[in-house]
C-alpha cells in the first residue's frame, strides 16, 4: 500500500499532491457545524432550555442577525454567552474588491488562526452566485492555478464554508450588490451564466434575487479532500429553514480535479447537486502533467466516476476545461474528448471551455479566440452541448484559479 505523502508546508513541489491537511489548531464550534438534534443537545449542555437553538438557528439562517441585541427573543442575561458560545466569529474581512460595475465582489477573510481565504460574489441578471472556499489553499498541485502553487494550509470547517454564504445574504440584504435589470441581461451587459436549471425571471423580485440562488464550491481547495465538512456544509445549505439556508441542491456545484473516490461517496449521499469534473485533458500524457491528480486515477477512471454519479442522481455532469494556448487547445483533444464523452452515453454531460486566467509567474496564457471557437465547434460536432464559461472579476483576480488570498 502506498504511504499518503506528509502534508505541505509552504509550496509543494511540481506534481505534489498533498490529501492530509497540516494539523492546526480547530476553528470555534458554530452552530453550523451541527446538526439541529446536536445543536439543542449543545444548548442543554449549556444549562438552558433545548429550544434556544431553534430561536439561535432563526436568527442565523433566516433572519442573518448577527448583534445579540436584536436577538430580542432570548433573555438579555444569557444573549452575549449564547451568541459567544454557538455563533463565534468565523471570518474576519481583510479586503474587498469589486468588478463590473459592483456586480462583482471579492472577499478575503482571516479565519481565527490567521489563514486567509476568498470568496466571489456575483450578481447575474436571475440569479446570484457565490464562489465559495473549502481549504485555505489546495493540495491539488495543479501548475495553472495561483490557489494549487500556494499549497495547502489547512481545511476549513463547515461552518467556515457556511459562513461565506450567509455573509453573501447579508450583503444583498444590505445593498452591497447593485440591482440591475431581471428581464435585460443585455442591456445590463453583465452576461448570464451557463448550463443551469431554467429559472422564471416572472417569479423573481425586481431587481433580481435578494439571497444567494447558487453555490459553487470552485473557490480555494479541493472540496472532496475535506469530504465531511463539506457534505456538512451541503448539509446545512440545503436544510430547511430555519434549520439551515432551505436552498435547492440543484444550485449547488460541486467542483473536483478527479478524486474517483470522493466522487463515488457523493454518488453515495442522494444529494442531486450537480458535479463538475475539471478534466482540462482528454489524454493521460497532458493531463499528468496540468492535473497531477492524473497519476493516481486517469482520465477514463474520472470520467466512469462522473457517469456514475450521472446515472444515479439524473443530474447532468460538467466538464471544466481551462484552455490554454498551443497546450491542450488542439482540435484533435476537442475530437478526443467528444468520443470519449460519447461512448459513455448521450444527455449526461456539458462542456465549460474556460480562457485560462493569467496568474502571476505563469508561462501559459489562454487560448486564441479563433482556436477557441474551433474547439467548441468541434464538440458541438459530436452533439456534445458546450458553452465558454463566462469570466467574472479577472480584473481583481477573482476569476477561476486565481484565487491566492493575496492582502497587497
Amino acid at each position: 500500500m502506498t504511504s499518503l505523502p506528509e502534508p505541505t508546508v509552504g509550496r509543494p513541489v511540481p506534481g505534489q499532491l498533498t490529501f492530509q491537511a497540516p494539523r492546526r489548531g480547530k476553528p470555534p464550534r458554530h452552530l453550523a457545524d451541527l446538526t439541529p438534534a446536536e445543536r439543542k443537545a449543545a444548548v442543554e449542555e449549556l444549562g438552558h432550555k433545548g429550544f434556544r437553538a431553534k430561536q439561535l438557528s432563526t436568527h442565523y439562517f433566516e433572519r442573518l442577525v448577527e448583534s445579540p441585541e436584536e436577538m430580542t427573543d432570548l433573555p438579555k442575561a444569557v444573549r452575549d454567552q449564547l451568541v459567544a458560545d454557538l455563533l463565534p466569529t468565523l471570518l474576519t474581512p481583510v479586503r474587498t474588491l469589486e468588478a463590473d460595475r459592483g456586480a462583482t465582489l471579492k472577499s478575503v477573510w482571516r479565519l481565527h488562526d490567521g489563514a486567509l481565504v476568498e470568496s466571489v460574489l456575483m450578481r447575474y441578471p436571475r440569479r446570484v452566485t457565490i464562489c465559495i472556499s473549502s481549504q485555505a489553499g489546495c493540495g491539488m498541485n495543479c501548475p495553472f492555478c495561483a490557489t494549487g502553487q500556494a499549497g495547502l494550509t489547512r481545511n476549513m470547517s463547515a461552518a467556515e464554508i457556511v459562513e461565506q454564504v450567509v455573509d453573501a445574504n447579508r450583503k444583498l440584504r444590505h445593498g452591497a450588490l447593485p440591482a440591475i435589470g431581471a428581464t435585460h441581461p443585455a442591456e445590463a451587459g453583465l452576461g448570464d451564466e451557463t448550463d443551469q436549471d431554467t429559472v422564471d425571471a416572472s417569479t423573481e423580485p425586481s431587481g433580481g434575487p435578494q439571497r444567494v440562488s447558487n453555490v459553487v464550491f470552485m473557490g480555494m481547495g479541493e472540496a472532496l479532500a475535506n469530504y465531511k465538512a463539506a457534505i456538512g456544509a451541503i448539509r446545512r445549505l440545503t436544510d430547511p429553514s430555519p434549520d439551515g439556508l432551505g436552498m435547492s441542491a440543484r444550485g449547488i456545484t460541486m467542483s473536483t480535479v478527479g478524486l474517483v473516490p470522493g466522487i463515488d461517496k457523493l454518488t453515495a449521499e442522494g444529494i442531486p447537486v450537480t458535479l463538475a469534473l475539471s478534466l482540462h485533458a482528454p489524454d493521460d500524457e497532458l493531463r499528468d502533467e496540468l492535473v497531477p491528480i492524473n497519476t493516481r486515477w486517469k482520465v477514463d477512471e474520472a470520467l466512469d466516476a462522473a457517469y456514475r454519479y450521472y446515472e444515479a442522481t439524473g443530474r447532468r455532469v460538467s466538464i471544466e476545461y481551462a484552455l490554454i494556448k498551443d497546450i491542450n487547445d488542439h482540435a484533435w483533444r476537442a475530437d478526443l474528448l467528444g468520443e470519449k464523452l460519447v461512448a459513455r452515453g448521450k444527455g449526461w454531460v456539458h462542456v465549460n471551455p474556460i480562457p485560462l486566467n493569467p496568474t502571476p509567474g505563469s508561462k501559459w496564457t489562454a487560448s486564441r479566440h479563433g482556436v477557441e471557437q474551433q474547439f467548441v465547434e468541434r464538440l458541438r460536432a459530436h452533439g456534445i452541448p458546450t458553452t465558454v464559461r463566462d469570466t467574472r472579476g479577472s480584473d481583481i483576480d477573482g476569476a477561476c484559479g486565481q484565487l491566492a488570498a493575496a492582502t497587497s
